[in-house]
């Protein structure tokens, strides 16, 4: 497997030996854009942008973010793909003339919000926070490719969070768990909850279009545990397969009759005005080893977590408990 992943990172090099396709990765980085948003960027023709970015694709190093509808035109935004980190060194994004900070795991609101806040800071560097999973964020982490992971991840009894995997993925090393936030997830509805949904044993209705977190996520394995106890199958729910990355895709996605219900945070509800029926709370945190915590890198990020404007923030985006924000949970060597 290491020989596969060697030859596949040597070839996606090799692609971006061509500037332009840099260039476009490079923009890509630093926040989702169209195809139209890149030609006007890249002083190119679409045409031109589109030919290289099925290339990019193609290689793994872009995915879709999402879609919009805007005057009955399809606008698609395109990002960076989380295999894009693993060359960071050759595509450091363009616009980030400071080292940047990495963080990769699952996608939160708050998250985006601490990073505005952070980055507004004129000495602080670029904080990239890529949406790829909880699991998959503690698995980048170990292999050096972030910073620091975000991570909900409920233990068996689901009473505790992230601690049993963080000790699993990494054996014998100091860590510390930063905790971001407590906050509320459950199921997105259109407004009003037309189709009177009103639990998870609903998702078998075949009346109900369900869309679905990518695997890994903390959020799906969340639900993959209550299918279980509930005796639920991914066959009998329509739209199972169908995921997004992030809550606010699925808060979009449902907003636009993609799908009638969905699982995201309570943040995500109220941004689309959807009506939202609350199943449970977990424990958001950043990971990281311990021995990065002395890093000057990351000393402006781990203040702002601190701050009272912080906590603010999280107060006014809906279904964030910000009382345990900024703790920390050592797990020794």
């Amino acid at each position: 497997m290491g020989r596969l992943q060697t030859i596949n990172q040597l070839t996606q090099i090799a692609l971006l030996g061509d500037p332009h396709r840099l260039a476009i990765l490079r923009r890509l980085m630093v926040a989702p854009a169209t195809l139209s948003q890149l030609a006007q960027a890249l002083n190119s023709y679409p045409a031109h942008i589109r030919h290289h970015l099925k290339k990019l694709e193609e290689a793994g190093l872009l995915l879709l973010d999402r879609s919009e509808i805007v005057g009955g035109a399809v606008h698609k935004y395109y990002r960076a793909a989380a295999e894009a980190y693993l060359i960071q060194t050759a595509v450091t994004p363009q616009l980030a003339e400071k080292t940047a900070v990495i963080a990769m795991g699952s996608h939160d609101p708050a998250l985006e919000a601490l990073s505005q806040q952070f980055c507004a800071t004129p000495a602080a560097p670029d904080l990239f926070s890529f949406p790829v999973g909880s699991l998959d964020g503690l698995i980048a982490l170990r292999q050096g490719v972030c910073h620091l992971a975000g991570a909900h991840l409920a233990d068996e009894d689901g009473r505790e969070f992230n601690l049993t995997h963080t000790r699993h993925l990494f054996p014998g090393q100091a860590m510390s768990l930063l905790t971001l936030a407590y906050r509320q997830q459950g199921l997105v509805t259109a407004a009003n909850n037309p189709k009177q949904i009103r639990g998870l044993a609903d998702l078998v209705r075949s009346d109900i279009g369900f869309i679905n977190r990518q695997p890994g996520a903390g959020t799906r394995l969340w639900l993959e545990r209550q299918m279980h106890q509930l005796d639920l199958e991914a066959s009998q729910i329509q739209g199972f397969h169908q995921t997004a990355q992030t809550h606010g895709q699925v808060a979009w996605a449902v907003a636009n009759r993609q799908a009638d219900v969905g699982l995201a945070v309570l943040a995500a509800a109220q941004a689309h005005q959807l009506h939202f029926i609350p199943l449970f709370s977990e424990r958001y945190e950043l990971i990281l080893p311990t021995a990065a915590l002395e890093e000057p890198l990351l000393q402006p990020l781990l203040d702002s977590l601190q701050t009272a404007a912080f906590r603010h923030t999280l107060s006014h985006l809906g279904g964030y408990d910000s009382s345990a924000t900024g703790s920390r949970r050592d797990i020794a060597a």
